[in-house]
Formats: C-alpha cells, sequence, structure tokens
C-alpha cells in the first residue's frame, strides 16, 4: 500500500494516461468517474486489498510503475543550474482530481510544474485550496447552464496535510490558514487554506470559490496568495532565489517580500524588484484586477503602518493617478525587474499597456506539457520514431525523425483517433441527454467523416459562435456529411453574455435536422479536454484579436496530428503558415465567420476527402505532418520552460 500512495499522490504520474492500466486494474468503475487514484485508496476493502497482494500480474504491473517513478525522478536533468524559484499562481490545473482550476490560465501553471519536473527545475509553487474549486456544469431542459458547486474535501484529494499554520492580520481579527501539499513529481506546490476551525465563519469561507464571490473577497483571496503565500515560504525555510508572479492575483508577494528585509521599505522592495518576474496574460486594461480605495484602506491600514510607509506611498504604487484604484497589474510591474507577454504579439500589446509605467516588457510564448496530452495512440506513433524519452531533453532532432512514419502509419492512427472520440461522445451523451429531457438520435456521428469543434471557456471575446452566424449554410454542410462537429465549454456563472451563448449552441443541437451531427459536451473538465484535443481533425479557434494573450488549446492538438483554423491571434500569429493549417483575421465578425465557411468549404473539405487509390488523403496528410514536426516541439512547455530559465530566471537569479 505505501508504494500505491506514493503513486497516488504524485500528479506527474497519474496525469498521464500510463496511470490508465494500474488505476484500471483496481476499481475501473472509480477511475473512470473520477480519475482520482487516492479516492480509489480510501475506499479499498481489506478484501481487495488481499486479492491485490495475491495477483501476481497486478504486483508486476505495479513494481513497473514504481521503478519508472524511481527512474524519472534519479534521473539526469536537463537542468544544471542552481538558481531556485517560487512560482505563485491564482489556480493550478494538474488533474481532475485537484480541482482548483478554471481554464487557460490553470492548465498552462499546471504544465508550468510538470515540466520544471522532468527538466529538473527547482521549482516551489504556491496557490489557494478552494474548498468548491470552480463550479460543476450541467445543461438543464431548458437549455440554460446550470452551475453546481460541490464541495473538495481535503481528505479526499491527492494532498498531504503539513502542521504548518500561516496567520495574516486583517481588520480586527487574525485569518488562520491551514497548509497542504501537492506533490508534481520533483516539483512541490503548497496550497493555503482558510477553511479552519479557528477563523470566523466568513473568512472559513475565503477560499470557498475560485473567481468567486464579490471585490472584497477577491481582493482577501490575492492577500492570501501574495502575503500568505510569502508568509508559506519562511515557515517553510524555502528562500527562493527569483519570484515567478503568473500574472498580477499574487503581486502583494512584492510588498511582502519587501516587508521582511531589514532595509527601509522602498529600499528592499526596490532590492526584491531585481529578483523577480511577472507574466501577464491580460491583453486588454479591463482585464486587470482593480480594487476600491476605500476598501484597500480598510483592509491594509494596519499592515501598512508596519510598512514604515504611508497609506498614499503604499497606494501609489498600484495607480497612475492618485484616485485610481489599486491596480494589482500595476503593482506587479512596479515590483518587478522582469515582465514578459505570453505570445510575441501579446508582448506588443503589453508594451503599449505598461508604456506610461516605463518598463520594457519581453515575450515568452506559451507551450502545453506533452505527455500530460497526447493519447496513447500518438505517444506509440512519437516513440516509433523519436523514443520514449524524446520530451525531457531538447527536441531539435525531432522535426526530421517525424518523417520516419508512412501517411499510411499516420492515417490509420488519425482514423483510429477519430473513432476513439465518437465513441466518448456517444458514451457521455448517452449520460447527459437524458437531463436535458433528449435522446440520442439513432445515427449519430459518423467515424468517418471530418470532425471539427473546440473546448474553452465560453467568453464573448473568443466569438464560439461564429460558426452559427448562417446556420442554414453550415446546415448544409452538415447534412451533407462534409463535417460534424463536437464543441464543450463553460461560461462563468456571473456571465450572461457567455451564458446564453452556451444556450445558443445548445438550442442548435437541438434542432432535430442537427442532433445527428452536432454535440455540445457539458462539464468542461482536464479529462474531456484531452479526449477532444486527441480526436480532432480541425480545432477551430475565433477570438477577436487580440484579444487571445495566447490561447493553448490549439496547440494541445499538434502532438495527436489535428490541424488548427484559428483568428490569426495569440500563438496563432506567429505559428501560421499555410502548410500547417488555416486563419482567418479576427477582425471583423460578419467577415471573419463568411471566411469561416469559405474556407471550410472551398478548401478544407476537399482536401479531407481528396483520397488516392488507397483512400488516403496524401495532401491532408502532408500538412498534418507539417504541423505535426515543426510545430509539436515549438509550442511545448518544454520550449517555454527552457526559455524562462535561459533568458529571465538565470539573469535574476544572479543579478
Amino acid at each position: 500500500m505505501k508504494e500505491l500512495y506514493e503513486l497516488a499522490l504524485d500528479l506527474r504520474r497519474s496525469s498521464s494516461f500510463y496511470a490508465n492500466e494500474l488505476w484500471n486494474s483496481i476499481d475501473s468503475h472509480l477511475w473512470n468517474t473520477t480519475r482520482n487514484p487516492w479516492i480509489i485508496l480510501q475506499t479499498l476493502s481489506e478484501n481487495r486489498i488481499k486479492e491485490l497482494k495475491k495477483d501476481s500480474s497486478f504486483q508486476k504491473l505495479l513494481k513497473t510503475h514504481m521503478k519508472k517513478r524511481k527512474k524519472a525522478l534519479r534521473a539526469s536533468k536537463w537542468y544544471q543550474g542552481k538558481t531556485t524559484i517560487a512560482y505563485f499562481s491564482m489556480e493550478y490545473g494538474l488533474s481532475e482530481a485537484l480541482p482548483i482550476y478554471s481554464g487557460g490560465l490553470g492548465l498552462l501553471a499546471g504544465d508550468h510544474l510538470k515540466t520544471c519536473s522532468d527538466l529538473g527545475v527547482p521549482l516551489t509553487a504556491i496557490g489557494l485550496l478552494y474548498q468548491e474549486g470552480y463550479f460543476r456544469q450541467e445543461i438543464g431542459p431548458d437549455g440554460k447552464q446550470i452551475a453546481l458547486y460541490p464541495y473538495n474535501e481535503p481528505s479526499q484529494l491527492p494532498l498531504e496535510k503539513l502542521p504548518h499554520r500561516i496567520s495574516l492580520e486583517f481588520p480586527g481579527r487574525i485569518v488562520y490558514l491551514r497548509v497542504f501539499k501537492a506533490t508534481v513529481g520533483h516539483v512541490s506546490l503548497y496550497l493555503l487554506d482558510s477553511n479552519d476551525l479557528l477563523n470566523d465563519p466568513t473568512d472559513r469561507g475565503i477560499t470557498s470559490e475560485l473567481y468567486g464571490g464579490g471585490t472584497a473577497t477577491r481582493l482577501k483571496q490575492e492577500a492570501l496568495l501574495g502575503i500568505g503565500g510569502v508568509r508559506l515560504l519562511k515557515a517553510l525555510r524555502i528562500d527562493p532565489d527569483v519570484y515567478h508572479l503568473n500574472e498580477g492575483h499574487a503581486a502583494f508577494a512584492t510588498i511582502e517580500r519587501a516587508r521582511l528585509m531589514k532595509d527601509p521599505f522602498m529600499k528592499a522592495f526596490e532590492k526584491g524588484k531585481k529578483k523577480t518576474l511577472f507574466t501577464t496574460h491580460t491583453p486588454v486594461e479591463a482585464g486587470f484586477d482593480r480594487f476600491p480605495l476605500e476598501m484597500m484602506k480598510t483592509g491594509f491600514a494596519d499592515y501598512v503602518e508596519g510598512l514604515g510607509i504611508s497609506m498614499e506611498e503604499f497606494l501609489s504604487l498600484g495607480q497612475l493617478e492618485k484616485d485610481d484604484p489599486f491596480n494589482m497589474a500595476y503593482l506587479a510591474v512596479r515590483g518587478s525587474g522582469a515582465v514578459n507577454g505570453v505570445s510575441q504579439l501579446h508582448g506588443k500589446v503589453s508594451q503599449k499597456l505598461f508604456e506610461k509605467l516605463g518598463c520594457k516588457v519581453g515575450a515568452v510564448t506559451n507551450g502545453v506539457h506533452i505527455p500530460s496530452w497526447e493519447s496513447p495512440e500518438a505517444d506509440n506513433l512519437w516513440c516509433r520514431c523519436s523514443g520514449e524519452h524524446r520530451w525531457y531533453g531538447t527536441l531539435e532532432t525531432l522535426e526530421e525523425e517525424l518523417k520516419k512514419i508512412t501517411n499510411e502509419e499516420l492515417w490509420t492512427f488519425r482514423s483510429e483517433s477519430r473513432r476513439k472520440l465518437i465513441d466518448y461522445a456517444k458514451h457521455r451523451l448517452e449520460i447527459e441527454l437524458p437531463k436535458r429531457g433528449q435522446t440520442l438520435p439513432e445515427t449519430f456521428l459518423d467515424p468517418n467523416v471530418l470532425t471539427i469543434g473546440f473546448s474553452r471557456r465560453f467568453a464573448t471575446y473568443k466569438r464560439v459562435d461564429l460558426l452559427l452566424y448562417d446556420e442554414e449554410r453550415l446546415l448544409k454542410l452538415l447534412k451533407e456529411k462534409k463535417i460534424q462537429i463536437i464543441v464543450a465549454g463553460k461560461a462563468h456563472p456571473a456571465d450572461e453574455p457567455g451564458q446564453a451563448l452556451v444556450e445558443k449552441w445548445i438550442s442548435f443541437t437541438t434542432r432535430s435536422e442537427v442532433a445527428p451531427y452536432v454535440a455540445f459536451l457539458s462539464d468542461y473538465d482536464i479529462q474531456l479536454a484531452e479526449r477532444l484535443v486527441q480526436g480532432m481533425d480541425l480545432w477551430v479557434n475565433t477570438p477577436r484579436r487580440p484579444w487571445e494573450a495566447s490561447g493553448t488549446s490549439g496547440m494541445k492538438v499538434l502532438v495527436n496530428g489535428g490541424l488548427n483554423f484559428s483568428s490569426l491571434d495569440g500563438w496563432w500569429a506567429e505559428a501560421y503558415t499555410p502548410d500547417v493549417g488555416w486563419a482567418i483575421k479576427g477582425e471583423d465578425d460578419n467577415e471573419d465567420a463568411k471566411n469561416l465557411l469559405d474556407t471550410l468549404e472551398n478548401e478544407i473539405i476537399p482536401l479531407f476527402y481528396d483520397r488516392d487509390a488507397q483512400d488516403v488523403p496524401q495532401g491532408w496528410l502532408k500538412k498534418v505532418k507539417t504541423s505535426m514536426a515543426r510545430l509539436t516541439p515549438e509550442y511545448s512547455t518544454n520550449r517555454m520552460v527552457r526559455d524562462y530559465v535561459e533568458h529571465y530566471y538565470l539573469e535574476l537569479g544572479n543579478g
């Protein structure tokens, strides 16, 4: 059991498809329902434990997994430096077993941690443990989104409770924080939780929901993350060389770090600045967290007094003008020696946003942790040409190596991936549709038809309804069995326009003539995203330029042989060439909607169905192979983390 506990607590290993065989063999129903190995271990009966101990094939499988884990932890790593990093993020998307993420920011943070483990980068991560996390989604009989908030019982999550208790001074009281630890290979993620019996009931709920509650709750959460996070590092006796703020939520860390130094505050603030990196993910000023001045004065009066500066001096760190609200992004910029955007275009956009602050904004384009997003079939394909450990070092040779794969092998792989996705969609909808008062059509999705779609947060700037601007033209393509569509996504419960977009897609899918060809899968999470990116032929992403700072969903299809059709925004603005996919401008809604369908009808569909004598689409596969070979290594977190190390971590650590 000790070995199983060790494997269950390592989110680097349990979040990969490699874990499926082991946990399936213990309890397939619970594994497929929860993807939480910790719950499986907690529910094991004494009889089942005895059976597993006597099961020679299971014991052999367990030893294989333990051997691989130990080998991975002991292996020589790419990183050979001594600079240590503390990484702060409001959310982390590591596994469905730890639901403390909402979307791209969290998934990026989770992939960052996994890759630091793979490459041997000595990083310690800080976050919050949310009792209800982000909401779960159902679709009601009226086609509207229903938000559910199941409680995350810490004892049922793959976490270790630590004996530490961190305290923060709030007006008239002390707020205490429990500490939990998640293991991600070599990397430790420490999570702070206000649900402590020593706290008032209202304070226990500070870490209740991710991005829930009002402005006051948000301010308290960000104080817990930044100030509490620095105090936790001190309690753990961790003294990192570099602080990395993943978004402005953690900017109070720059204040607390300076407070702990012996120098006068402003001198200490400048000293800490030289060791801090701020990564911004926000392409528009309206997206920055801003707090009313009265709220800041009330909440931080005692804290500021302890800094030895005036309230006006404190507030000015987050302002341009004296009466402006307190801007967390401005504090992060002023407290950081380096600032970067998350794509080349976003770096330029951010330079303009922060121009008045006089800072230089660089860029590190986001990536994805390939082992977490590739399918077993994709892994097998890449193994044949590039070996088992291809993602753990430098990736320069992969493009040439992939050329060893024949188009026939590639098409067999893609056809099987599409079939698996359709089987998965049917299985989910057999469970979901009765809750909506519907049933699955007799004929539903075809494994031989071009399958397009997406999964993402339903925010208005993402224009997820662009395909629906001309429903009748789209319906014609569907009925001719030229395309079929699978989509998934959530809108924040406070975002009414976003929820209207969910309702619009549901309304379209319920039309009798549409239902056989289009699926909306509810409760978008990591597992659902994995299945979609692994099976989709064409990934559609239509944000309004330049509102998509990077976007990573389209990167996840690369390793799995899917192609991208996206607005020229974020990562696609730098990745796109005509031989790897398709693009729309992303500036005018009506023009883009027309070009979307024009390109589908006149270029994409004909290319997919242009077959040789063996029914293989050689032209399509030429694009697939070029996209896989050229873009997969470039848009991986392997390349991304190496960029952070070489361009920021080492420079700041030695500064």
